[in-house]
């Protein structure tokens, strides 16, 4: 923190007082045995949770706090299931918690750590090879394994590849073991350099407990972690106890003015999230157990000092900027650290929050996407709210500073792209662009903020590559050719060459589209117009014809290709669950209509040289001819980068 200590110290004693008053006028009011809770706090949270269900369209959404060693506000807000029209009840709907089911892994593989069956600074590889696993990870980069450590701050190196690791029933669900040895996706950077988000490398971590325990992933959770903590409506199984299953909500995502049911919340990989489904008032013992040493109720499900450890930094993109302890990420606000975990899986998004200096923690479920996904940003901005009301401390704008600022600028692609399957083509549109201003200002446009009506940000110059939102609470920082971010210390942003510029491969994708389709409606216009005037034009060689027939299939191809993508993420709730679940036939199509495409091109290129050498047509014809053959080659090339031939 930035404050003093005498200062943090006076300002944590008002806030302690004003708790206590707050929580006693809320108990003159409450009903007997009823938690007792601070009525201003729960007034914002209504206010903010019932206009985002209204403005975001979510279906319903629960609400846990915790401070002071107790639960001091719980309470469900709309529906459940729209069908039946079951309310949303804090303390028995169940929510699927997306990747807030890693904080349950981490505290797994910690509980192994304390008992001597894992070691953080081991090569992972050690434990799948005596436990006879029956796959190792992959040596690529000799000298350089992954550790278990690696596994727990997203520094293993792994790519991002996630198209179809999930199931719409838990009945078709592979095993975790048999799920990693088939999909280990390459390795693109050395483990211990960048902390950059890894579904692959947290599975590994579960998959490491059973190997250690003995015990299959959901049962050893369970028995040593929800039980203990009293979380009864909490479950990792597949299928989900009846009495979970039946108080359960669905989830959702907007399909014009109605709600659809959303699939993919099942799979192999349930250390990460799949199956994986608690209640608000749960999940508030959970966070009661981190704030209080890894206790709850005479029960230690972790020993104090490493559970401090997850709370502790242990990797940092940029040490100028909020880092990750073992899975909890951290977060600034004005100046106070809160230790975040996200989560989202289609239909249901979930943020919980521990702010550790008021021994206070927030919990909020959605079981809808929202308009454009609008429900992971509701839960920061709920988070957001609860912190400031806990904290109530003024905003402090730092200090511009002048200095050069155009060694900067270019276009940053997020590490998280893969490198691997078809959603490299993201990047298209997600990558973020800076440009530099006046008075050593910087102006970045893209996705950096969660907030999606933000596309541009605007920073002043705080530090050499250090930078501060204009009006903001949101830093960047810029080291080694990357830019890192205060608010995700699980992504970097790597400057990519002038030809990796998503503008011009999207200008490439345009022009060459549109040279291929005005080449597809004009040859067949063009051969009718003439054969209704009656043409007495010599026919043309039978080479010519297969030659043009050659270039006219290359351009529908390619211009099919186009529209099964842009249908493919047209829309964008939609795609999540389809690349969730793998299973819409786009995702095999778009690559076999690219691949046909390919062959075609080749065959058109050696028909243009044959046009030229036999000067079949005139040369306006063998240009036009020749044009074609470059704009197949170009969009071929450009999305062959992004891995839309497969």
């Amino acid at each position: 923190m930035s404050t003093r200590r005498s200062v943090t110290a006076a300002v944590s004693l008002l806030l302690a007082v004003l708790m206590t008053v707050l929580v006693t006028a809320a108990s003159a009011t409450a009903a007997p045995g009823s938690p007792q809770r601070p009525r201003s706090l729960e007034a914002l949270v209504d206010g903010i949770v019932q206009r985002q269900l209204d403005e975001y369209r979510i279906p319903g959404a629960a609400v846990v706090v915790v401070s002071g060693g107790r639960q001091v506000l719980a309470k469900g807000y709309g529906v459940a299931d729209i069908d039946r029209g079951t309310r949303v009840d804090a303390g028995r709907t169940g929510f699927f918690m997306g990747s807030d089911a890693k904080v349950f892994t981490a505290m797994a593989v910690l509980q192994q750590v304390e008992r001597g069956r894992l070691d953080l600074k081991a090569d992972v590889n050690r434990y799948l090879t005596r436990h006879k696993a029956g796959f190792t990870i992959k040596d690529s980069y000799p000298g350089r394994p992954v550790t278990v450590r690696d596994l727990l701050t997203h520094t293993a190196g792994f790519d991002n590849s996630i198209i179809g690791r999930a199931t719409a029933r838990p009945e078709d669900a592979e095993r975790l073991g048999d799920s990693l040895a088939e999909h280990q996706p390459p390795r693109v950077r050395p483990p211990g350099e960048v902390s950059s988000y890894d579904n692959y490398g947290v599975a590994l971590a579960g998959y490491l407990v059973e190997l250690a325990s003995g015990e299959p992933f959901a049962a050893y959770v369970g028995r040593h972690i929800l039980r203990p903590l009293g979380m009864i409506r909490t479950s990792f199984a597949q299928p989900h106890p009846a009495a979970i299953a039946t108080a359960r909500a669905e989830g959702y995502r907007p399909d014009g003015k109605r709600q659809v049911r959303a699939e993919g919340q099942y799979g192999a990989w349930t250390p990460t999230g799949a199956a994986a489904v608690t209640t608000a008032t749960d999940m508030g013992r959970l966070m009661l157990a981190q704030l209080a040493g890894g206790a709850l109720d005479g029960h230690r499900v972790l020993g104090e000092t490493l559970t401090r450890a997850m709370q502790h930094r242990q990797f940092a993109n940029d040490s100028r900027l909020p880092g990750i302890g073992y899975i909890l990420e951290e977060r600034g606000r004005d100046g106070i650290r809160m230790l975040v975990k996200d989560g989202d899986i289609p239909g249901f998004h979930d943020n919980l929050a521990l702010l550790p200096d008021r021994d206070t923690g927030v919990y909020v479920a959605y079981n809808g996407d929202g308009e454009d996904g609008r429900a992971s940003w509701a839960g920061q901005e709920l988070v957001n709210l609860v912190a400031d009301h806990t904290f109530g401390t003024p905003r402090r704008a730092a200090a511009a500073r002048m200095g050069e600022t155009g060694r900067f600028t270019g276009f940053y692609r997020s590490t998280r792209t893969s490198h691997s399957d078809l959603t490299r083509a993201a990047a298209l549109t997600s990558s973020v662009r800076v440009t530099a201003g006046p008075d050593s200002t910087l102006t970045t446009t893209g996705p950096l903020s969660r907030d999606p009506d933000v596309t541009e940000q605007h920073w002043v110059r705080i530090g050499d590559g250090l930078f501060q939102e204009k009006d903001g609470q949101e830093r960047l920082a810029f080291k080694d050719g990357k830019l890192f971010l205060a608010s995700d210390p699980t992504v970097g942003y790597e400057r990519v060459p002038w030809y990796e510029s998503p503008v011009l491969h999207q200008r490439l994708l345009i022009g060459s589209l549109g040279v291929l389709l005005l080449s597809v409606t004009a040859w067949p216009i063009a051969a009718l117009i003439a054969r209704r005037r009656g043409s007495a034009a010599a026919p043309a060689p039978a080479g010519a014809r297969l030659a043009r027939l050659l270039a006219w299939t290359t351009g529908a191809l390619l211009a099919v290709a186009t529209v099964c993508f842009a249908l493919l993420v047209a829309d964008p709730n939609a795609l999540n669950q389809t690349v969730f679940l793998g299973d819409s036939p786009m995702l095999t199509l778009v690559p076999v209509l690219a691949k046909t495409a390919l062959a075609t091109t080749a065959a058109v290129l050696v028909c243009a040289v044959i046009a030229w050498w036999r000067r079949w047509w005139g040369w306006a014809a063998r240009i036009h001819y020749s044009a074609v053959a470059l704009a197949a080659v170009l969009f071929l090339t450009v999305a062959g980068n992004y891995h839309l031939l497969g």
